[in-house]
């Protein structure tokens, strides 16, 4: 039987454009290819975790608009159960400006529209949902309280909490006492722990400092490098899979989301890291944001392909 996931969190529409280069301040670059796709990392958490193996309910907010209709058809055309994504009378769908390189990197402009108006009274109407959840997936494009209300709620029930602190924002020791899983890349972990992380070394000092503030465990993504994960007395980096990327949108959501379906699993933390890593290389590999976020079965192929 899959695992039942909740996630709480954004909903965007990408409008993406593909450049040779990322332009420079002032600068305007011709000639990009223009996709219009579904984003917001709460949307892209769901929709991999669906997609790893997950059944996913997604609590979040959209316009009464175009863009709103069309992020709940995708939803429902990915198996999301929808019954707590509320339409906004009033604030628009949330939308997303994104320029991608050749090289892959991407910069990203964020309008919220109606993802700003989550509450915590949209996160309590769906306590009988989180309560029956192997886990809750959090990101922070939601407003905070809306976060934090749903961390609470999963804890009080003994549900494990993982919580990708992106973007990166300081945060209250009362939140992170509930996390059960913390996910910061290095840009993130620094602005948590005030540590610039380079290396193993400084990742694992991050690491340190947030287990001390009452992180249960703590997963620092590093890119290609792979994944620093410190818990209990296990301190050590999951390689990554070295790829050709070509879009590296959501790579972080396609690991989050795949990690939490791991982890609901019951798998072991180590290979639960080594399949959100094969998830998030596979998606560099491919353009989009839910686009990119690969299937169980191409998932399993990879790791099959890629067994040491």
């Amino acid at each position: 039987m899959k695992p039942f996931l909740v996630v709480v969190g954004s909903s965007n529409t990408d409008m993406v454009i593909h450049l040779d280069r990322l332009p420079r301040p002032g600068e305007t670059l011709l000639g990009g290819e223009f996709r219009l796709a579904g984003g917001g990392k709460g949307a892209n958490q769901a929709v991999a975790a669906a997609r790893a193996g997950g059944r996913v309910a997604l609590v979040a907010r959209v316009g009464r608009d175009l863009f709103g209709d069309r992020a709940l058809a995708g939803f429902r055309r990915e198996g999301l159960v929808v019954t707590h994504v509320r339409r906004d009378p009033t604030a628009p769908s949330g939308v997303a400006l994104i320029f991608v390189a050749r090289n892959g990197e991407n910069c990203i402009a964020v309008a919220g529209g109606a993802n700003a108006r989550l509450a915590a009274a949209d996160v309590r109407r769906a306590r009988p949902t989180i309560a029956r959840a192997a886990a809750v997936l959090l990101q922070l494009e939601s407003p905070l309280e809306a976060v934090q209300t749903a961390a609470h709620l999963a804890a009080r029930a003994g549900v494990r909490v993982l919580l990708n602190p992106a973007p990166a924002r300081e945060l209250p020791d009362s939140l992170l006492r509930c996390v059960s899983l913390l996910t910061p890349n290095e840009t993130e972990a620094e602005v948590l722990t005030a540590v610039r992380v380079r290396d193993d070394r400084s990742a694992a000092r991050a690491a340190e400092r947030l287990l001390a503030r009452g992180v249960g465990t703590v997963v620092l993504t590093l890119g290609a490098r792979g994944a620093f994960v410190a818990a209990d007395h296990l301190r050590q980096r999951v390689p990554g899979f070295r790829v050709r990327a070509v879009d590296t949108v959501a790579a972080g959501d396609v690991f989050n989301g795949a990690l939490a379906v791991a982890l609901a699993e019951g798998r072991p933390l180590l290979e639960a890291v080594r399949f959100a890593n094969a998830a998030a290389a596979l998606s560099v590999t491919r353009p989009g944001a839910q686009a990119s976020a690969p299937h169980r079965a191409e998932i399993e192929r990879f790791l099959a392909a890629h067994r040491t």
